[in-house]
């Protein structure tokens, strides 16, 4: 096993943690302040980006994208991890299930999708669908030759810049001897089309600037070429191409916590209390150690999945445990941060309390902590007939 890595891959860390520290950085506290990103420094990110030849990295080649490995793009998520996601959104990754786009599609959505001339944004969530995709209430059904979707989704990010959506929901349900199963199509649906309007979501503490909207479908009409995949076959591609936002939040997890890591070192080599630096009380430096400890785990159990789908192999468990402990990672180190920070570390001059604030959330979505545990220990059950 090769634990090092390539002079090209050495090459995509230090040219995506350069820009984040030059691009990212300097705009993060008045994002923090305002709770928005200004519409010229989006386009400027999008822009350097484009010349960077990073727009886009995760998608193949042949589709205009850089055609980075997964493990290659598990290093890129990982620095970007480390920038505020107001702003990083606009380093431009759009979601690898466009590459499920046939005949129009793709230079009506991927294509402009990769160029970085349309954003797009995922639409799966609903009030009373979270975990539970099945439970999800927004239905089309079938009128003439289209198909008419009400219903409602919320917690969508990113849907303030987005062109277009990729829509999950419910096109009819099957009786099984569990009991009602509800069939699931996905759909691409563009901004001010008749009968969808989005509008502002929630306030959270978390990741200010990078909002969450409402999506309202009523009687909205939408014809079969704008259905993505197989009718009824929305689970397919789910599964085929959303196994990556899972990697995406485990890899962001590690880079965010090696900053968070930087900032309590260096407090706790400079920090004077009873007449020398904190760092050399136990109490601080057995914590330190500690937490580089999870760091480097989370970034191996992080990195090793994402080799594993590069190599072609099983890799569900491996992913959700990533995203398990990473995220969970990263809450214990933001905590132990703020504590070695003391007082100040819960005052706006340090960014720790923002950290703190921004951690909170990776353990709730693309799928829970305990869905994840769902994932890992059924694959691990279900052979043994348990």
């Amino acid at each position: 096993m090769n634990f090092g890595l390539s002079d090209e891959q050495e090459m995509i860390v230090s040219t995506v943690r350069e820009f984040v520290e030059r691009e990212i950085y300097p705009h993060e506290t008045e994002v923090e302040r305002t709770g928005e990103v200004p519409h010229e420094v989006a386009q400027e990110i999008k822009r350097k980006v484009i010349d960077l030849g990073f727009y886009a990295c995760n998608f193949p080649e042949e589709a205009g994208g850089a055609g980075l490995s997964h493990l290659d793009f598990a290093l890129v998520e990982r620095e970007l991890g480390r920038g505020s996601m107001a702003l990083t959104h606009f380093f431009g990754r759009p979601q690898n299930i466009l590459m499920a786009c046939e005949g129009d599609q793709k230079e009506r959505y991927l294509l402009p999708a990769v160029r970085g001339e349309r954003m797009d944004a995922l639409a799966m969530t609903e009030p009373e669908a979270g975990s539970d995709v099945r439970g999800m209430s927004c239905t089309a059904r079938r009128d003439g030759g289209d198909w008419v979707v009400n219903g409602t989704k919320h917690f969508i990010s990113g849907a303030d810049h987005a062109d277009f959506f990729i829509v999950f929901v419910a096109t009819g349900v099957d009786e099984t001897p569990k009991g009602p199963k509800k069939r699931i199509t996905c759909f691409l649906v563009d901004r001010g089309h008749p009968g969808f309007t989005v509008r502002d979501g929630y306030k959270s503490v978390s990741h200010r600037g990078y909002k969450n909207c409402i999506l309202d479908f009523d009687d909205c009409r939408l014809s079969d070429a704008q259905v993505l995949g197989a009718v009824d076959g929305g689970f397919e591609v789910m599964n085929t191409w959303l196994y990556a936002t899972r990697i995406t939040v485990a890899t962001m997890s590690v880079g965010r916590a090696r900053r968070v890591f930087d900032h309590a070192l260096s407090y706790a080599a400079e920090r004077k209390q009873f007449g020398q630096q904190i760092g050399k009380f136990q109490g601080v430096s057995f914590q330190i150690a500690d937490m580089i400890t999870e760091i480097d785990a989370a970034d191996w159990l992080t990195l090793s999945a994402a080799w594993r789908l590069d190599q072609g192999l099983p890799a569900n468990r491996e992913i959700a445990s990533a995203k398990l402990y990473a995220s969970e990672m990263l809450a214990r180190v933001t905590d132990a941060t703020l504590q070695i920070h003391g007082g100040m570390g819960l005052m706006d001059d340090y960014p720790i309390e923002r950290f703190w604030r921004d951690a909170r959330v990776e353990r709730i979505w693309d799928g829970t902590s305990e869905i994840q545990r769902h994932i890992i220990s059924r694959d691990l059950l279900r052979p043994l007939g348990a």
